[in-house]
């Protein structure tokens, strides 16, 4: 057995962890579960909500914590119970509603059990299919009314966009900008308003002072600009090859992508000490 150098992995997930297509795999799976046995410990960050991502976390035979909705929840996988919980207050998410609608976005607007939208359209079936799992649709009404009338505190709110466009509404969503709140980006089409309070740095520190590991022995991996806070808090930051450009200029890049069990690689090259 071969004796660990990080003890801690914390690993994106979309884009990551998983293959475009949604699926784990084996390689990254053989390899996570080869390196908990030897005594490593390996934990998910993401910007999906607690309820999308528990099953995943749970088909990888992960225990313990992991971070979800940028680090404003902290989840204990087994028992599905949050150690964190930071939904923003109820008036935040209806204002923030009012600013997108604006905009004429496609939003998403996550709640404490479920996520609704303000469009049907193909984009949106494409996310379903991603994330597997089904929208609220919320057609005959804006968004902000619907979240006023339901008393819905959300985790964050998210614009499908075109790529091409992401620069233009990033811009638009950060004029004016309510205190408290920042504009990120998890994706090409996804951009994210999300509590500045908390992000995936803040999740690492939480993570590694949960497993009982210095920040210097973290490794956080990721792809997306979201992705940044971890890069800079871990105590080495990796980039996948498939990785936005901007998160390659903060991390070292390992030449393998998501679709190549990217994290595999990671924890053969640096999660171990050297023979």
């Amino acid at each position: 057995m071969q004796k660990i150098n990080y003890g801690l992995i914390i690993s994106d997930f979309d884009g990551t962890l998983v293959s475009d297509n949604g699926e784990i795999c084996p390689k990254n799976k053989i390899a996570i579960a080869q390196y908990i046995k030897d005594g490593g410990k390996f934990a998910i960050s993401t910007g999906r909500v607690h309820y999308g991502i528990l099953p995943r976390a749970r088909e990888l035979g992960l225990q313990g914590a992991m971070s979800c909705c940028q680090g404003a929840v902290i989840m204990d996988i087994q028992s599905g119970k949050p150690l964190i919980n930071n939904a923003m207050t109820h008036e935040l998410t209806v204002e923030l509603c009012q600013r997108m609608e604006k905009l004429g976005l496609h939003i998403h607007l996550y709640g404490e059990k479920e996520y609704y939208s303000n469009m049907d359209d193909e984009p949106l079936k494409a996310y379903e299919k991603a994330v597997q799992m089904k929208a609220t649709l919320v057609l005959d009404k804006p968004l902000s009314v619907f979240a006023k009338e339901q008393g819905i505190c959300t985790y964050k709110l998210v614009a499908m966009i075109e790529p091409s466009q992401a620069k233009e509404i990033i811009q638009a969503l950060k004029v004016d900008m309510i205190d408290g709140c920042e504009v990120t980006q998890s994706a090409p089409y996804l951009v994210e308003i999300i509590n500045a309070k908390f992000s995936k740095g803040t999740a690492v520190e939480f993570l590694a002072n949960y497993y009982g590991v210095p920040l210097k022995k973290t490794i956080g991996v990721g792809d997306q600009l979201n992705d940044i806070p971890m890069i800079e808090k871990a105590g080495l930051g990796i980039a996948v090859k498939n990785a936005d450009e901007r998160l390659k200029e903060k991390a070292v890049v390992i030449d393998y992508t998501n679709e190549e069990g990217a994290v595999a690689e990671v924890i053969k090259k640096y999660g171990y000490m050297e023979e």
